[in-house]
């Protein structure tokens, strides 16, 4: 036997495996995920975890110098976005910083009345203006933080929305063959999963560091008034807890990049339990069993390496207050001994304490936002750098505007290679269509049919010299995006719009918030989708979609429907029709073509038909079969069946297979 039929009757070349290339058996146990080893087996090189760790990974001088750097591309960010808001939190978080350093040093005039000579109350009574004095520039602080909340919730959203808005915008105008890169695709899914959403947290940590970066300033400043000795002190009692901060944190980033990853499996485990689509099947197949023993799994390795992290932290904590215990006390014992030569008061020496303390504190917030700033700026730096990369992926926005109406398209020696491919999808294609034209692309799956109609519709453009010419204009002069506009698409497999019925129309136009009431009637109309919208709940304003209250759901015949009336509506002077009646009934298919190919011909519009039924290209003007990249046979229906070619075959099989179903039935 020298063909088979696909699932659509369409004969395919039936070439045997050789013997060498048989599947062997599987092994007993199905490989679900890696169980073994390392806990991110078969995961390190994932798009999703290119910079995990990276701060764990990283010396302190390194992050240190890069720091300066990230604080400038924040604030470049944040200036665009708001710059009074901006402003506002530099300077409210530099008055901050200095409530805070007056704030310590009027703790001092408080402890030098207290610790004066004379009676407790008279002391006390002494010491009220300077308390009044430190609770004014406590208040004060309070004041000035909360205007730096304000003023980063001002500009952080901001910030946000301009990102997204501008990600959104570069990935939805690439180029169509951009986005059938694997690459790309990595890479745009991780600027969204990872870059925006650190964009969304980075400024508040910036603003964290900033602070804990000016108290650490203002405790020293306050330290070299009280006596400039104090200053060598105050490196002794906070490198300790620096070090057992940047230990602890490095333990926390190589720990985080172990869990995320099986979190990440984890998401996908419980999303396929919880999704509405795959609900059918996980119950048909009473897989449910199956996917909670991998959650199972995956959720029991996650604890453990809490429960790790925990202990490790406990550990790490125990070890950094034990040298810091040690700095801490080498530094009081130093601070007795100036206040017994009397080089520094006794007031001076507790306000020394106070600032050595606040100062441990300042410092060991430093250290952990220094990690996060580092390691999340890189995803943000992926992002700014993948939106960089999609502005030069753009499509040619320079030509002049394509045509309202075409009267013929060329296409001349074209060639088209998909990216990562070493053989063409289109080699050598030529052919003329002509306005009023209805045309047929038939051939086996992957012979070359879709290809060849997004160049027509201008989704892809011609390589290797060939050309594509509109009335002689060759498209290359033309505006992409104005050239997209002039071809209506319906595919096999048509994007379920979560919008009204009538917007599901309407979004051909780009646009969501003008209709035209006849030309949408018109369409349902012609596409059959008109009984369909009549029995929805709220007709046109039905929501056609179950995610959301009170949506309702459609089949895929109903959904194919929809999807040609979106295609009339557009009314565009070319028309692709690639496998858009798969789904349907034959009665609904037969009259779909009978209104959008017989009854209502329109002779400005050339109309191109791809299908694998071939009763449905009997009437097309002109049937292109295609075969590896290339059209082997052209003409009418009654011209390729007397030529006895690969076409002939085809419809001959096809009919034979419906001759053969009908005597079964009588």
């Amino acid at each position: 036997m020298n063909d088979i039929s696909d699932a659509d009757g369409i004969r395919q070349s039936a070439v045997p495996a050789p013997r060498g290339a048989e599947l062997p058996l599987p092994p007993a146990a199905v490989p679900a995920g890696p169980h073994d080893g390392d806990i991110t087996d078969g995961l390190e090189e994932t798009y999703w975890s290119v910079y995990d760790g990276a701060a764990s990974k990283a010396t302190v001088g390194q992050i240190l110098a890069r720091l300066p750097r990230i604080v400038r591309q924040i604030g470049r960010l944040a200036w665009a976005a708001d710059r009074t808001a901006t402003l506002a939190v530099v300077v409210l978080q530099l008055a901050s910083a200095a409530m805070t350093a007056f704030g310590l040093m009027a703790s001092v005039a408080v402890l030098r009345e207290l610790f004066a000579e004379g009676p407790t109350p008279d002391r006390v009574r002494a010491a009220i203006p300077q308390l009044l004095v430190v609770i004014g520039f406590l208040s004060a602080r309070a004041l000035l933080e909360a205007g730096v909340a304000v003023a980063q919730a001002r500009v952080t959203p901001k910030i946000r929305t301009a990102l997204e808005c501008e990600f959104l915008t570069l990935t939805a105008h690439v180029r169509l063959e951009v986005v059938d890169d694997a690459d790309w695709h990595d890479e745009a899914y991780r600027a969204n999963d990872r870059g925006l959403f650190y964009a969304r947290q980075i400024v508040g940590q910036v603003v964290s560091l900033a602070a804990a970066l000016l108290g650490l300033v203002g405790t020293a400043g306050v330290l070299g008034v009280l006596h400039p000795a104090l200053l060598p002190l105050l490196l002794l009692s906070v490198l300790p807890v620096g070090a057992a901060a940047v230990r602890t944190a490095r333990a926390r980033f190589h720990s985080f990049k172990r869990w995320n990853t099986l979190q990440r499996r984890v998401r996908v485990f419980a999303w396929l339990l919880l999704e509405r689509d795959a609900a059918a099947e996980l119950r048909s197949d009473t897989a449910q069993g199956a996917l909670l023993e991998e959650h199972r799994r995956l959720t029991t390795r996650i604890a453990e390496e809490d429960t790790r992290l925990g202990v490790s932290s406990a550990g790490l904590n125990l070890m950094g207050r034990a040298v810091g215990g040690i700095g801490t006390g080498i530094t009081y014992t130093a601070l007795g001994a100036m206040l017994i030569a009397g080089w520094l008061p006794l007031a001076a020496g507790a306000g020394a304490v106070l600032a050595i303390q606040a100062a441990q504190s300042s410092l060991t917030r430093l250290v952990d936002v220094s990690h996060l700033v580092y390691e999340h700026a890189m995803w943000v730096d992926d992002l700014l750098a993948f939106q960089e990369r999609c502005r030069t992926l753009q499509p040619r926005r320079s030509g002049a505007p394509a045509p309202e109406a075409v009267k013929t398209i060329t296409l001349d020696d074209v060639s088209f290679t998909y990216p990562g491919k070493d053989t063409p999808a289109l080699n050598g294609i030529s052919m003329t269509l002509h306005a009023g034209q209805t045309v047929a692309f038939v051939g086996v799956n992957g012979s070359g049919k879709s290809t060849c109609a997004r160049l027509l519709a201008g989704l892809y453009e011609p390589q290797d010299g060939g050309t594509v010419r509109w009335d002689g204009v060759n498209v290359l002069d033309m505006d992409a995006e104005s050239l997209q506009a002039r071809v209506g698409c319906v595919l096999q497999d048509p994007v379920r719009f979560p919008f009204s019925a009538l917007a599901n129309l309407t979004v051909s136009r780009g646009t969501l918030t003008e209709a035209d009431p006849q030309r949408a009637l018109d369409a349902a109309r012609a596409s059959g989708a008109e009984q369909v919208i009549a029995g929805l709940p709220g007709r046109w304003e039905a929501l056609l979609s179950k995610r959301f209250r009170g949506g309702q759901e459609l089949s895929a015949g109903q959904w194919a429907k929809v999807a040609v009336a979106r295609g009339l509506y557009k009314n565009a002077p070319v028309l692709l029709l690639d496998e858009p009646t798969a789904s349907m009934d034959p009665r609904a298919e037969h009259a779909v073509y009978e209104a959008v190919l017989r009854d209502n011909p329109r002779p400005d519009q050339i109309t191109v038909l791809i299908s694998h039924r071939l009763a449905s290209v009997v009437a097309c003007d002109r049937i292109f079969v295609f075969d590896g990249g290339r059209i082997t046979e052209s003409g009418t229906h009654q011209e390729l069946m007397d030529l006895g070619g690969e076409y002939a075959a085809m419809f001959t099989l096809q009919a034979a297979g419906y001759r053969a179903e009908a005597g079964e039935a009588a």
